[in-house]
């Protein structure tokens, strides 16, 4: 039996199916998996899922699910619950959940980073997770990174509130229940499911980690987009800054663009934060996934060895659209492929020719035929033509962050909203596209900036419109 499940197990990938969706044996009289049949502990093949269109040569599920902190965080402050979402914002919840396990005897050998992991769900269902890290010999506390797929069942807890967890595929309570490693050795283990499932992936972390993944640490660091953001904050985690001081109500800290959210109420807070986590930290994080793309491409690729890069390019993709976008982009989504539709319905720059106020928005079209082109341009080892795809969807993706400054720039000025909400609004936006304009024209950004700044006392849309404008060619944007 065990020389015929091998066979298949060792070529499910080829076939085109994975351990997931093939279950494990179940014995319906006890009641539970037959213990003297391993499980399938291969599980890294899962079929893609289209994002709002796009469809990724790996797997990238796992990532996607960040819209699920960003939905979370919004609930929380929907009811004025600052202190939850600053636990999903800092903890997560969706993305990356990982089981942190006491391992009994301590581990007989090394466990290195990637190593299959099995075990029972909290549901009685299989779980097939990985070593997050790896662990020397002797030790006895472990990480294992839950396998994401479409036939694996949810393990969120993280920074969420209790009512929101999903606990039925975390790993099972300890005692009587045993992981096993690599197929081979099996261990008992102890942990505690509500405290012990967390999250190596958070919206936080996009921000605070970014002098290493885009200034210090990288092969083409510092990465252009993000130097001008810290040459214009002074500040390498200038988005966790932005929406840390919007959760606790205080002021920032910036060589330039500062906000006081003290004199800001509930409704005002809420915009900065919610908009701050999708528009300024998730946003940046796109394009450092586009360049590490870039980073690990091999021109001496000749077709499919390109597996590194392309995976971090469709990491951006699925962090661009979220999972609630659906298979098509006509899902209810909270990242930016979400806000570029809402912004070309306001300016009526819908469809494929721009020209209207309904269907995706021509900036979506245009950022992802970049996503495609992109991707062909990795497998082929084409680095060149990948970096110059990664350079136009960067400039696209300014493009929505305009617009809402000059949405809510009309409503206060024109149309006389003197709200905290809509005040608050336009100052976020233009805190997310602020330094891209300083980069061409630091008297331009300060004009924008006096005009939409948290606490403005006048906002003329005129003054903000043009000076927009006369750096639309600069910021690789055309008027149209």
């Amino acid at each position: 039996f065990q020389d015929v499940k091998s066979a298949f197990e060792a070529n499910y990938a080829c076939m085109g199916i994975w351990c997931g969706v093939v279950g494990e044996l179940f014995d319906d009289d006890m009641g539970v998996f037959y213990a003297d049949i391993p499980f399938c502990s291969d599980s890294v093949f899962s079929e893609p899922n289209r994002l709002a269109g796009y469809l990724p040569d790996t797997n990238v599920l796992d990532h996607s699910v960040i819209d699920g902190d960003q939905l979370a965080i919004e609930s929380a402050l929907s009811t004025g619950d600052f202190g939850v979402a600053k636990s999903i914002y800092e903890d997560g919840g969706y993305s990356k959940s990982y089981a942190q396990v006491t391992v009994s005897p301590a581990l007989s050998k090394g466990l290195p980073k990637g190593t299959p992991i099995t075990g029972i769900s909290k549901g009685s269902r299989a779980v097939f997770g990985t070593a997050l890290e790896s662990a020397s010999a002797g030790a006895s506390s472990i990480k294992i990174q839950y396998v994401v797929d479409e036939s694996t069942a949810p393990c969120f807890v993280g920074g969420l509130a209790p009512d929101d967890q999903v606990q039925d595929g975390c790993l099972a309570d300890g005692g009587v229940n045993v992981i096993t490693i690599n197929g081979e050795d099996d261990y008992f283990y102890s942990y505690d499911v509500d405290s012990d499932n967390k999250n190596a992936r958070t919206i936080q972390g996009f921000s605070t980690g970014a002098q290493s993944k885009m200034f210090d640490d990288c092969p083409g660091c510092p990465y252009k987009d993000f130097e001008e953001f810290y040459n214009y904050y002074g500040e390498f985690d200038y988005a966790n800054q932005w929406v840390t001081a919007a959760l606790l109500g205080e002021s920032t800290s910036f060589t330039n663009g500062n906000a006081d959210f003290n004199i800001y109420g509930t409704a005002g807070r809420r915009e900065a934060v919610k908009k701050g986590t999708a528009y300024m930290s998730v946003w940046m994080y796109v394009i450092r996934e586009l360049e590490d793309a870039i980073d690990d491409c091999n021109v001496e690729c000749t077709f499919d060895c390109n597996e590194d890069a392309v995976h971090a390019w469709d990491e951006a993709v699925a962090f661009y659209a979220g999972s609630e976008e659906g298979s098509d982009g006509s899902g209810d989504g909270a990242l930016l492929y979400s806000l570029a539709d809402k912004r070309c319905a306001n300016f009526g720059t819908c469809g494929a020719g721009g020209d209207s106020v309904e269907g995706v928005a021509k900036t979506n079209l245009d950022i992802y035929a970049q996503f495609a082109a992109g991707q062909m341009n990795l497998n082929l080892g084409n680095c060149q033509g990948a970096r110059e795809n990664k350079d136009h969807i960067s400039e696209l993706m300014g493009v929505p962050l305009v617009q809402g400054v000059l949405r809510y720039a009309h409503k206060i000025d024109n149309l006389n909203d003197s709200s905290e909400k809509s005040k608050a609004e336009g100052a976020v936006f233009a805190a997310a596209i602020l330094p891209r304009l300083h980069a061409c024209s630091p008297g331009a950004a300060a004009t924008v900036y006096e005009n939409m700044k948290v606490g403005a006392t006048s906002t003329s849309l005129s003054a903000v419109k043009s000076a927009f404008e006369k750096n639309l060619i600069c910021m690789g944007m055309t008027g149209d």
